[in-house]
């Protein structure tokens, strides 16, 4: 169950943002046991959104996983992420925030897991 929301300041096309879903559908095996069948994807641009005290391009992934992450598989999905909003939108690496949240209630389907 794994929501990603992304942020951005830059203007984000429909084309662009399709190529983050799909691209974020391919980095989320990398995290043991998540799969694009659970996985939701927002894609937000055009943001007030500053850095180091500068509006010039950036981002922010924000990862909500069900349960708790490996450290090592998270690294793993940051450097996928990175990597996917970098080309994507063109951003820095250096100005592109990951951050993740563990979540312990996640409702589908008119119950929790």
């Amino acid at each position: 169950m794994p929501f990603i929301r992304t942020t951005t300041n830059c203007s984000v096309s429909k084309s662009t943002a399709d190529k983050i879903t799909a691209a974020c559908g391919q980095a989320i095996p990398l995290l043991r046991g998540k799969t694009e069948d659970w996985l939701m994807v927002e894609v937000t641009g055009e943001k007030h959104l500053y850095f180091k005290g500068s509006d010039a391009p950036c981002a922010i992934a924000e990862v909500q996983i069900y349960g708790k992450g490996n450290p090592a598989e998270l690294d793993n999905l940051t450097d996928a992420l990175t990597k996917i909003l970098s080309v994507s939108l063109n951003v820095p690496s250096d100005r592109i925030y990951v951050r993740y949240e563990e979540v312990a209630y996640w409702g589908w389907n008119g119950s929790n897991f």
